[in-house]
């Protein structure tokens, strides 16, 4: 797209991972647009966090070495987005939706600068059945046709953001790889346009939103509790089933292991977990116990209802922040498809520690303890993404969120774990001293 129209843009500034650009005054530019650093054969993806005249703040998601002032950079004229389709379930993504084990098998266990894979494979293919007709009219958000993945049927829907129904004038089924097409429709003002069995949908942006605003989907109060199976949470500190929870405590308090306690017994249909500036060990815990664990509801392995998105401490503080968008997309990619989905964010301190980063760098005015004077609200509107929602097809899922909060040496008072407790409405506290005594949940 951005070679097609020609948009680049030249760098005048680099402070580490951000980098000032300028364009021409016919380059149009956005906020979170993506850009691609062009370093020879390198293209180190970026993303746009402010725009000042002809002049723009970028994140760089890699290493910044080699960079220099007149470099140039390509604009995408995308917004940054998750790749949605059959084939997500039992992968392990980086922050920006890359899959590591095919990272792994290209690159080799250290990744070069710049490299990207397609998020699904788009040689498999998925056996696909339509549910639509011909002639029929289809809602915004609802289903034509279905892809068995796993134990679950993978829901094809129009995209999100069509204004109106659309009429459907092709469709076909078959076994056909995710960037085909398998249908055509014709929207309101006439135009036609095909629909393949993946989309992309911009993380920052909720799924339910343009669906909401036009009365295509509707948000619902949680009724049903979500059912952990561990007894001291469903007895006195219940979850809703849609809703919102934190389990904040300090180093050694077992945050983790009651998280995965909750991912693998919880009365949820997927798990997605989102490892956000953690230790490396604990990742590589996780995913190597988790192919190998039995899942209790399926019959199968834990991992084949599990998205793994991992961004460690070791990997690029700038996607750090970025994973947790990708997280609740997915999340509420399937919440739109009618299941009941879990997100697990671990942690979002380390989330607000890139937050407050990047926000250095972009010399913004600081608030308590050096965190974004917007920390709060950026917290809100993570967690209120979260939710029960009724689709266009009638189907009703929910998206519950339960965040880790590390504060420094146990300290609630600290910003984050404040701003997180005037959000959500399950507290999970955790001590270090019952911990030290073995007095775990």
């Amino acid at each position: 797209m951005a070679s097609d129209n020609n948009r680049f843009a030249r760098v005048i500034g680099v402070k580490e991972s951000l980098v000032l650009i300028e364009v021409d005054e016919q380059t149009p530019i956005m906020k979170n647009e993506v850009g691609y650093i062009l370093l020879g054969e390198e293209r180190l993806k970026s993303e746009v966090l402010r725009v000042r005249g002809r002049t723009a703040d970028m994140q760089v998601f890699e290493d910044t070495r080699g960079v220099r002032i007149g470099d140039r950079v390509e604009l995408s004229g995308e917004m940054l987005s998750a790749v949605l389709g059959p084939g997500l379930l039992g992968q392990v993504f980086d922050g920006l939706l890359n899959p590591l084990h095919e990272l792994a098998e290209r690159y080799g266990f250290f990744l070069p600068r710049g490299v990207s894979v397609p998020p699904l494979d788009p040689n498999k293919k998925w056996t696909f059945t339509p549910s639509v007709q011909v002639h029929d009219k289809i809602l915004p958000g609802g289903v034509i046709g279905t892809a068995p993945e796993g134990p679950f049927e993978h829901r094809i829907m129009i995209p999100f953001n069509e204004p109106e129904p659309v009429e459907i004038t092709w469709i076909r089924g078959g076994n056909l790889p995710v960037d085909t097409p398998v249908c055509r429709y014709t929207t309101s003002a006439g135009e036609e346009r095909e629909l393949t069995m993946q989309q992309r949908w911009p993380v920052r942006r909720p799924i339910s939103e343009p669906l909401m605003r036009r009365g295509f989907s509707e948000r619902l109060y949680p009724r049903e509790p979500l059912t952990t199976a561990t007894r001291i949470i469903d007895v006195f500190f219940p979850i809703a089933q849609g809703g919102t929870g934190c389990i904040p405590g300090p180093f050694g308090a077992g945050k983790t292991v009651l998280q995965s306690l909750i991912a693998r017994y919880s009365s949820v249909d997927i798990v997605i977990i989102v490892a956000c500036g953690e230790r490396a060990g604990e990742v590589v815990e996780t995913i190597t116990e988790y192919p190998n664990t039995s899942d209790p509801r399926t019959g199968g392995t834990l991992m084949d209802r599990t998205i793994i998105v991992c961004n460690t401490s070791s990997m690029p503080v700038a996607a750090r922040e970025a994973s947790i968008y990708t997280g609740i997309t997915l999340g509420e990619y399937f919440r739109q498809m009618g299941y009941h989905t879990l997100l697990i964010a671990d942690s979002t301190s380390r989330w607000a520690q890139a937050m407050r980063e990047t926000s250095g760098r972009m010399e913004e005015i600081p608030g308590e303890e050096g965190f974004p004077a917007y920390l709060d609200s950026s917290i809100k509107s993570v967690y209120e993404r979260a939710g029960v929602i009724r689709g266009s097809h009638g189907e009703t899922g929910s998206l519950t969120m339960i965040g880790t909060v590390s504060p420094a040496g146990g300290n609630f008072e600290e910003p984050v774990t404040q701003a997180t407790l005037s959000t959500v409405k399950t507290f999970l506290g955790l001590s270090a001293d019952r911990a030290y005594k073995r007095f775990y949940p």
